[in-house]
C-alpha cells in the first residue's frame, strides 16, 4: 500500500482514528510514557496530560528548543495532547484526578512504585473498585517487588543490566550504549500492546486491569539472537561491532565513498551479490560456499568484497543491489534519512503550525489512518 504524503499533514478533514471515543489520562513523564501516550493520541484517543506544577522535566531538555522554551525532546513525544496542570500532592489535585478518571478508559503513569499508593490512589486498593472499566497502565523501571522491585528505572542502566551494552561496540570500545534511548522506547510499544489487548479483552468481560511494562523486562525480550545463543552454547555472547554473530556478509562495508550494510541471509543472496560487484567465482569459493563457511573466513570475505566496492558510490550500489533481492543499504545519516524521497513518500515527517515537525505514525491504517490535531504545547 502506498502512503500519501499529505496524510502526515495536519488537517481538519482526515476520519476519525481507530481509537475515536477513548480517553486517556497521561501522568507519565520523560519518554516511554509520552511516547506510548502519543501513539494513542495518534491514533484518535483523547489523551490528557496532566503535568505537575513544575512541568514535565524534558521541557528544559535543550536546546534545541522548540518554542517558548520548550525543548524539542519535549516536543517529539507530546503531540495531540491536551496538557493541564495538576498537583496531586493536593486534595484538590486527587479531586481533580478523579473526576477525570471517572469519564476515561485508560490511566497511563510511571511513577516510582508506591507513589499513587502514598496518595491514596492505588489500582489494587482504590482505582480498581472506584473505576471498574478502567485499564491502568505502569510503566516502572524493574516493577513493584522482587530483588530491585521499586528501584528507579532509566533507559541506559536497563541497557546496562539486561546485557545489550555487552554485545554492543567492539572489543575495543567495551559495551556501548545504543546511541538512542531504544528501551525506553520499546517499553512504551510494550504499554501501548498492554493497553490494547486489555482494551479488547475489555470489550468481552466489560472490565478493566492493570497492565505493566517495565524497562527491564522489555530489555531482555529484545536481546535476539544473544539470548538464544546462549541458551544453546552456554557461553555468554561478545560484542562483534556491526556484524552479526551468526550471519555472514552482515556488517558495513566500505566502498569508494561511504559505507554500506550487507544483510545477507542466504547463498541464493550471496551469489547475486557476488555477479552484481564482478565477482561471480567468490560465491563457489571454498572459503565462502555456505554461511559456515562464510562465517568461520570473515577476515578474508571483508578483503574480497571491500576491494571490489572500492569502485563503487555506497548509495548507487546500495540500491543496485536492493534491486537485485540483496539485503543492502547505504549508511545515511538523519538528515540523509529525512531528505530520502521514500521518507517523503511515505509520509513519514509530520508538519504543523508554530514550526513543529516531527515523525509520522509508522502504523498505516487503510480506512482510519493516523491524524496530527495538537501541536505540543508550551502551556503547562
Amino acid at each position: 500500500m502506498s502512503a500519501d504524503p499529505a496524510a502526515a499533514s495536519a488537517t481538519g478533514s482526515q476520519p476519525p482514528g481507530s481509537l475515536a471515543g477513548i480517553t486517556v489520562v497521561d501522568l507519565s513523564r520523560v519518554l516511554g510514557g509520552p511516547y506510548a501516550t502519543q501513539i494513542l493520541g495518534d491514533h484518535g484517543a483523547r489523551v490528557i496530560k496532566l503535568e505537575p506544577p513544575q512541568g514535565d522535566e524534558t521541557r528544559a531538555w535543550g536546546p534545541p528548543f522548540y518554542r517558548d522554551g520548550v525543548a524539542w525532546y519535549y516536543a517529539g513525544v507530546n503531540r495531540n495532547k491536551e496538557v493541564r496542570t495538576i498537583d496531586l500532592r493536593t486534595d484538590e489535585g486527587r479531586a481533580e484526578l478523579r473526576a477525570l478518571l471517572a469519564e476515561a478508559d485508560v490511566l497511563v503513569e510511571n511513577f516510582r512504585p508506591g507513589t499513587l499508593e502514598n496518595w491514596g490512589l492505588g489500582y489494587e486498593e482504590t482505582l480498581r473498585e472506584e473505576f471498574p472499566r478502567l485499564i491502568h497502565c505502569s510503566i516502572t523501571g524493574f516493577g513493584e517487588d522482587g530483588p530491585l522491585g521499586g528501584m528507579p528505572g532509566y533507559d541506559a542502566i536497563a541497557q546496562a543490566m539486561s546485557g545489550l551494552m555487552s554485545v554492543n561496540g567492539t572489543p575495543e570500545t567495551g559495551p556501548t550504549r545504543i546511541g538512542m534511548p531504544a528501551v525506553d522506547m520499546i517499553t512504551g510499544l510494550n504499554a501501548v500492546n498492554g493497553i490494547l489487548l486489555a482494551l479488547h479483552e475489555r470489550s468481552v468481560s466489560g472490565r478493566g486491569q492493570r497492565v505493566e511494562s517495565t524497562l527491564f523486562d522489555s530489555a531482555l525480550s529484545v536481546m535476539h539472537p544473544h539470548m538464544p545463543n546462549l541458551f544453546g552454547t552456554g557461553r555468554a555472547p561478545g560484542r562483534t561491532g556491526n556484524d552479526h554473530p551468526n550471519i555472514a556478509p552482515y556488517s558495513t562495508y566500505a566502498t569508494g565513498d561511504g559505507d554500506v550494510f550487507l544483510a545477507v541471509g542466504n547463498d541464493r543472496q550471496f551469489r547475486r551479490l557476488c555477479e552484481r560487484i564482478g565477482r561471480p567465482e567468490l560465491a563457489s569459493d571454498a572459503r565462502f560456499a555456505t554461511n559456515a563457511d562464510r562465517n568461520g573466513h570473515r577476515d578474508a570475505l571483508r578483503v574480497e568484497l571491500e576491494a571490489a566496492f572500492a569502485s563503487y558510490e555506497a548509495v548507487a550500489l546500495g540500491e543496485a543491489l536492493m534491486a537485485d533481492g540483496v539485503p543492502a543499504g547505504p549508511i545515511l545519516d538523519a538528515q540523509q534519512a529525512v531528505d530520502h524521497p521514500h521518507t517523503r513518500h511515505r509520509g513519514m515527517i509530520v508538519e504543523m503550525e508554530d514550526g513543529y515537525r516531527g515523525v509520522a505514525s509508522p502504523v498505516k491504517l487503510s480506512r482510519t489512518p493516523a491524524t496530527y490535531r495538537i501541536a505540543p504545547t508550551g502551556d503547562s
